[in-house]
């Protein structure tokens, strides 16, 4: 059997057992779930961790890192990203699974994984979406977001926030520079036009010019 000149890494058999997951996208898995794991046990670590030093909200303290502009303030938010959407934390709740189900979705059975740098966007933002969640869903004891991050300069303060909310921009970030930057990648039905869809007859025909 002639073996071919040019191959797509993803044109490889769909797995190595019958019934078995895309072998190209094992590693991405693994990596997916590293960083949605970890990013999520940061967020709620270090949530527990300010809150227990500094107490709850009106209750605490400000710890200033630079005095005036830059320091640890505990606060809660019932809306979504830096305070929007106040009241409807069981809607942003609901929002947080479905868009949880359809990450993995694109990912892992659209074949998204193949594009690591899309696998890392999605792997930072499932990492904020369950920090968020587990706060939403009043496991720590309330319905609402603890955030401990603030920001300000003078009179203006910026909406505290926390490392969920870090990691959903950072991920949101990737992807826009993504959509602008980078074309889609083969998935493994795609054909690659230099190679699959080259002219067949090239060699010349019998009495031909």
């Amino acid at each position: 059997m002639q073996r071919s000149e040019t191959s797509n890494p993803y044109d490889s058999p769909a797995s190595d057992s019958p019934g078995g997951p895309p072998t190209p996208l094992t590693g991405r898995l693994i990596l997916f779930t590293v960083l949605a794991v970890v990013g999520c046990a940061a967020d709620l670590w270090t949530k527990y961790a300010v809150f227990s030093a500094l107490g709850m909200p009106g209750k605490g303290q400000t710890y200033w890192i630079i005095e005036g502009y830059f320091g640890f303030q505990t606060s809660l938010n019932e809306g979504a990203l830096f305070g929007i959407g106040q009241g409807y934390t069981s809607v942003f709740a609901a929002f947080s699974v479905v868009a949880a189900i359809g990450i993995v979705y694109w990912l892992f059975f659209r074949r998204g994984a193949e594009d690591l740098w899309l696998t890392v966007a999605l792997g930072l933002i499932m990492g904020g979406i369950f920090g968020n969640l587990y706060d939403r869903l009043a496991i720590w004891g309330q319905a609402a977001v603890r955030d401990w991050i603030l920001f300000q300069y003078g009179e203006h303060v910026w909406p505290n926030f926390n490392i969920a909310d870090s990691l959903l921009v950072c991920g949101a970030g990737m992807l826009l520079v993504h959509g602008f930057l980078f074309a889609p990648p083969e998935t493994s039905s795609g054909k690659s036009p230099s190679t699959s869809e080259a002219p067949q007859d090239t060699q010349k025909k019998p009495g031909g010019a």
